[in-house]
């Protein structure tokens, strides 16, 4: 396949960077560079080089079996899909209040003019998002998101450039890794969304079966299900693209925090609407009034795209789930059947349960900003281990062999999960004598 069309049919891989960049890069990455200047990119490429193999297992499970992680899940067995659906329980509202508090702190900066009331943008934002997807779904959001992550990654190279420009000082390389107990905390949160909660390899499954869908519409259902090798190198290639851009990006806004907020002397507010103010005032501050629509641009936008994903996947993935405890499909050997719709009334449903949640985290923790973005993000990391190990053993027992992974990338698997397990080890132990 030329590629042109490669680039033409770009549509999970993107969805997923929509989902990945968001407050790892943005409030994290961005708070990284400007505690530590590049001293903390050696763990972002860490974090993205071990992570990788169990996120693309997900699109590789898919496009060699025609399913969703989620149906892998239950051929292990029922006991592990009930337990992705109870973590996912513990994570999905901390996961939706999360973005969408900063992109909502974001808007009443951006456009206070209107209002500057943090929870009605929250609302607003939510009810916007639902509106669309429920309009739109998979086709508005694949076309949304190509349009979104191009403009981002635009933007922000464009900020990085000004600020690289107007920075005078040496720049310092000098790796570091805090051991106090503010530091490793912060460091722990950061790794949990870098470059995104690995649940999310079980979203891009999903988004990989729509886009089958898509493609089953005008070629057939044979031809859309049908396993090759072209069409799992299609759906890596996607993959790829989406998952070292966000890498790019991580290493993008934490070059911003390094070269604008380093030593700058500025305190971050817990704060949700006065963090927003911060983070871009004091871009304008050095960068110059100029780069203030840059700078606000890509980071709504960055915030917006993951609102707008998760808000898709995360009801998307409890739909499928709560699916496939209660139905099961009536021959697994068909391929019509891999293409069943969950029926719209879990969908719709569980997005509904989402909104109501996430707005009654958000009025729980609405105080502190920062100690609540703590909480998802360590959440997250400390249950990626379990996602990490069932993606493998699906990709090593349910696959077929032409379709498996490389020995290379079963090794990368085998040190990204001792990493996985290590820093969780730390940071337990961490809790336990603090």
């Amino acid at each position: 396949m030329n590629w042109m069309l490669r680039l033409k049919t770009l549509g999970p891989g993107l969805l997923f960077a929509g989902a990945a960049v968001g407050v790892s890069h943005l409030v994290y990455s961005t708070k990284a560079g400007a505690l530590y200047g590049f001293g903390l990119l050696w763990l972002v490429l860490l974090a993205n080089f071990f992570k990788y193999p169990f996120f693309e297992f997900g699109p590789r499970y898919t496009a060699a079996t025609g399913e969703s992680l989620l149906k892998g899940y239950q051929r292990i067995g029922t006991w592990v899909l009930a337990l992705f659906i109870a973590v996912t329980l513990l994570t999905m509202f901390t996961i939706q209040a999360a973005v969408t508090i900063v992109t909502a702190s974001l808007a009443t900066y951006l456009f206070g003019a209107i209002s500057t009331n943090v929870m009605l943008w929250v609302l607003l934002l939510l009810l916007l998002c639902a509106l669309m997807l429920i309009i739109g779904r998979y086709q508005l959001l694949d076309n949304l998101m190509k349009f979104i992550i191009v403009s981002l990654t635009i933007l922000t190279f464009v900020t990085v450039l000004m600020a690289l420009n107007n920075h005078a000082s040496p720049l310092i390389w000098q790796p570091c890794f805090p051991t106090d107990a503010i530091g490793l905390t912060f460091v722990i949160a950061f790794m949990g969304w870098m470059p995104a909660p690995l649940d999310l390899s079980v979203w891009h499954s999903l988004w990989v079966i729509e886009k089958q869908k898509k493609e089953a519409t005008s070629s057939g259902v044979s031809e859309a299900t049908e396993v090759s090798v072209e069409r799992l190198a299609k759906t890596l290639f996607d993959f790829r693209v989406g998952y070292w851009g966000t890498t790019f990006l991580a290493i993008f806004f934490l070059a911003l925090g390094a070269l604008v907020m380093f030593e700058s002397g500025e305190q971050f507010s817990a704060k949700g609407a006065v963090f927003a103010q911060q983070l871009i005032e004091l871009y304008t501050q050095t960068l110059g009034p100029q780069s203030g629509l840059f700078v606000g641009l890509a980071a709504f936008i960055t915030m917006f795209s993951t609102t707008i994903t998760c808000l898709d996947a995360l009801p998307r993935a409890m739909a499928k789930a709560h699916f496939l405890i209660h139905h099961k499909t009536r021959n697994d050997s068909d391929p019509a059947e891999k293409l069943v719709d969950v029926p719209k009334m879990y969908y719709f449903g569980w997005m509904m349960v989402l909104i109501v949640g996430s707005l009654i985290i958000l009025n729980v923790f609405m105080v502190n900003m920062s100690s609540f973005l703590k909480i998802a993000t360590i959440l997250s990391f400390l249950t990626t281990p379990f996602f990490a190990i069932v993606n493998y053993i699906l990709v090593t027992r349910f696959v077929p062999v032409a379709f498996q992974p490389s020995k290379k990338l079963r090794l990368l698997s085998a040190l990204g999960l001792v990493y996985l397990l290590v820093f969780c080890c730390i940071y337990l132990t961490h809790l336990y004598y603090a």
